[in-house]
């Protein structure tokens, strides 16, 4: 709601007094009554508890980047243990992303109605087994199946964890959480091939899935016992706690906090009926105008970047005869670029929301969410993305013709960090709008930006060596990088537009509320005019019931006589 900021901030000018004493009294009868705000906050978890919760997210969204690239430096020797080809093998990488981006389809929805805990012990049961599998299977035919259900548990954890940000964090303070939650997404393309490298080298391949094994029954602990459920719609804003069967040990804690407070705490929650998970919600967001714009810029700018990340092993041993652990290691730049840029685009998100609020004269209390209306959220996001776009554009397009003269190590890695951290930048500017937009089922969103993130990058990393071979890594990446520029006009386009196109949605979406609402009020209008006629009808019933009662009792009475006169 927008509004002055001389009409929300009350000052000493509006208390007409002249003594001293007595305008300090009035300044703080003032401050005390603006402090007292009656509307519950947005979330009731402290800042040490979302604290905890970010970290325990940050693990999580480690597991399905780690899961992909530490199996890479194990392809050639997977290969002749189980004596199929190369190519053979790269499709198991290629399965692996499609169900990467398919699988959160699933999860995403069922979370949004059933809540996150239930949801991330799905994913890891199906995950652990998965990499039980994976270590004990000696046939290609289960390592291709097993890889496509390992996928499936562990991408969905990236989709919840935005999705818990969404339940804990105001808009004006989204920006940061979602960086951090962004680093174990980074993290795990940077050391995976690391780990990858010297688990095969020293214990061999099956030791990979053995260790994915431990570290995901090893973080399941801590998760299980302290992670609260805060899906909005089944705890609200963490105030009305889940089933016994769904909480934690923090829950104790929670509910003594609740009771002691004196302020209201609680907000109604939407209850869901539970429904088998519905892809087809996450793929209609694909086809709404503003989120196909986001989605799809998005899933461009990470084809890209997964090209880079796909065609490094083979372009690092070609031009400097680098081994696998050596390979890994040039994965660093990368990860260390993308972790800062995720952080450090976070807190820009949020003091550029600040900055267009107090533009706006709209007061943004902590702690409190707004509906954002005509507040121009795309702009506030996108004007620090499109910077990141262009720097990215110009460093991948550098890397290229660095790898194409075969110039100095130091030239590529300086144009990794770069390329990771511009990448990085935009698409968690691009993932956090997302979330933005569709505040009231954030997982399905996520849900959606992986699927165009996945599958463009799957077509992207079987692309990129056919085309480096063809035409060089130059000119490769000049045409990423082209690409990349022609997001631009996207980008503005939102900007320029998405708010409009946001206000359509929402009151289609509001026209359809009120049109279910008046089916079921009309419903209820029948349902309630039905009964009294039901209640005539069964009091006709029973009188014509008494009547055949009294004519029976009349009619054995009247034989009775009968009876007793034939005797006489």
């Amino acid at each position: 709601m927008a509004t002055s900021s001389a009409e929300i901030r009350p000052t000493t000018e509006q208390i007409p007094v002249s003594d001293p004493e007595k305008e300090n009294e009035g300044v703080q009868a003032v401050r005390s009554s603006s402090n007292a705000d009656p509307e519950p906050p947005y979330s009731i978890f402290t800042l040490n508890e979302k604290r905890w919760m970010v970290l325990l997210l940050t693990l999580a969204a480690l597991f399905s980047p780690i899961s992909s690239t530490i199996y890479y430096p194990s392809l050639t020797t997977l290969a002749k243990d189980l004596h199929v080809s190369n190519s053979l093998i790269n499709l198991t990488v290629t399965t692996f992303m499609i169900f990467q981006g398919l699988a959160p389809a699933f999860i995403g929805s069922f979370s949004d109605t059933q809540g996150r805990r239930p949801a991330y012990l799905a994913c890891f049961v199906i995950y652990i087994g998965a990499n039980i599998g994976l270590a004990l299977q000696t046939n290609y035919a289960a390592l291709l199946v097993l890889r496509m259900v390992q996928s499936s548990g562990s991408s969905g954890t990236v989709a919840l964890a935005n999705a818990v940000v969404a339940d804990m964090a105001t808009t004006s303070e989204r920006g940061t959480w979602m960086g951090w939650v962004g680093c174990g997404a980074l993290l795990g393309p940077a050391f995976g091939p690391i780990i990858g490298g010297l688990l095969a080298q020293y214990l061999g391949w099956r030791a990979i899935f053995w260790f994915l094994t431990i570290f995901a029954g090893v973080y399941l602990i801590p998760m299980l016992l302290f992670f609260p459920e805060s899906c909005r719609a089944v705890v609200g804003n963490g105030s009305q706690r889940p089933p016994p069967w769904n909480t934690c040990l923090l829950d104790r804690r929670i509910k003594t906090r609740i009771a002691a407070s004196t302020a209201p705490l609680a907000v109604p929650i939407l209850k869901h009926r539970l429904r088998f998970p519905n892809p087809m919600l996450t793929l209609a967001l694909l086809f709404e105008k503003e989120a196909s714009l986001v989605l799809i810029s998005s899933g461009l700018l990470f084809a890209g970047y997964y090209a880079l990340m796909a065609s490094l092993p083979s372009q690092l041993a070609s031009t400097y005869g680098f081994s696998a652990v050596k390979i890994g290691l040039c994965f660093l730049p990368c990860g260390a670029g993308g972790s800062f840029a995720a952080i450090f685009t976070g807190t820009l998100m949020d003091r550029n929301f600040q900055r267009h609020a107090r533009r706006l004269g709209i007061l943004v209390p902590k702690g409190r969410q707004r509906a954002l209306g005509t507040f121009p959220i795309e702009r506030a996001r996108l004007e620090i993305a499109i910077p990141f776009l262009f720097l990215g554009a110009v460093s991948i397009l550098a890397f290229g013709w660095v790898m194409h003269y075969r110039i100095s190590l130091a030239g590529p890695l300086v144009l990794l960090f770069f390329t990771g951290c511009s990448t990085t930048g935009s698409f968690t500017v691009l993932s956090t709008l997302t979330v933005d937009l569709f505040p009231k089922k954030p997982a399905t969103a996520t849900a959606a930006n992986n699927i165009t993130r996945c599958w463009l990058g799957a077509g992207a990393t079987a692309l990129v060596v056919p085309m480096i071979e063809r035409i060089g890594t130059g000119w490769t990446f000049t045409f990423v990088a082209g690409l990349w520029l022609c997001l631009a006009p996207a980008l503005w386009a939102i900007m320029r537009w998405g708010p409009g196109m946001r206000a359509a949605k929402e009151r289609k979406e509001r026209e359809k509320e009120e049109a279910e609402k008046a089916k079921e009020e009309a419903e209820d209008l029948e349902r309630g005019r039905a009964e009294p006629e039901k209640e005539k009808e069964d009091d006709e019933v029973g009188k014509s019931d008494e009547g055949d009662e009294k004519a029976i009792e009349s009619g054995e009475k009247a034989g009775n006589r009968d009876e007793k006169a034939l005797e006489t």
